[in-house]
């Protein structure tokens, strides 16, 4: 009987679910069928267009910091946002906060970027590292040199985070003479920041950057 023809019993008719493919919501099968079939876009991007191969024998636990370089071109910024949709998981990075303008920031933002604010009372480090304690998961890419140009004074920032929140450091090296990404050692903080920090600049030594000319250790 139509619904209009049957008489009025003082209930509210039922409600019926609608499903999720009725709704603006993707349902979870497809987006784990998106997200493998981006993988495998990144992958033919980076392993057979581009000829990159990696040497990994360092685990990503749930909580890292990777400490990525040399870091001399913009290019850096490029395979090393490929080579995490390769692989299949996700790492913020620090970037000044000028680069967060609109619509830059969004797509930033989207990319895993977290602005730097200088100006704020607690410091970048405090931060990070109290974020890092109180999260189950935390993943922390950073360039040591803080800079495009020659610098052998690397940033000492992402050494003291991994301290205080007792995070693993990867050391992932980009080599583009040899076109690999490669890590084969993870450091522990121990508090020796001199002799620790000489050691991670050591691992770095034998990459060739984009622009050997700018990379100094």
């Amino acid at each position: 009987m139509p619904l209009w023809l049957r008489p009025h019993t003082g209930q509210q008719p039922e409600k019926r679910h609608t499903p999720a493919a009725n709704r603006n919501e993707s349902p979870p099968n497809d987006k784990r069928k998106t997200n493998r079939m981006i993988q495998k876009l990144f992958r033919r991007i980076l392993y057979r267009w581009m000829g990159f191969s990696e040497v990994v024998t360092e685990p990503r636990p749930e909580k890292y910091i990777i400490v990525m370089a040399p870091h001399t071109s913009n290019w850096d910024f490029i395979i090393g946002i490929l080579y995490a949709h390769a692989e299949g998981f996700r790492s913020n990075f620090l970037m000044k906060k000028e680069w967060f303008f609109w619509p830059m920031g969004k797509l930033m933002r989207k990319l895993g970027g977290i602005p730097v604010y200088r100006d704020k009372k607690m410091g970048s480090t405090d931060r990070l590292a109290a974020l890092a304690m109180e999260s189950k998961e935390f993943h922390l890419c950073i360039t040591p040199e803080g800079t495009r140009k020659p610098n052998s004074e690397w940033k000492r920032g992402f050494y003291y985070i991994a301290l205080k929140a007792k995070l693993p450091i990867l050391l992932y090296g980009v080599d583009y003479k040899e076109k690999k990404i490669e890590c084969t050692k993870t450091i522990v903080p121990n508090g020796d920041v001199e002799g620790q920090m000489a050691e991670i600049k050591d691992y770095f030594k034998r990459f060739v950057a984009k622009k050997p000319e700018n990379f100094a250790t």
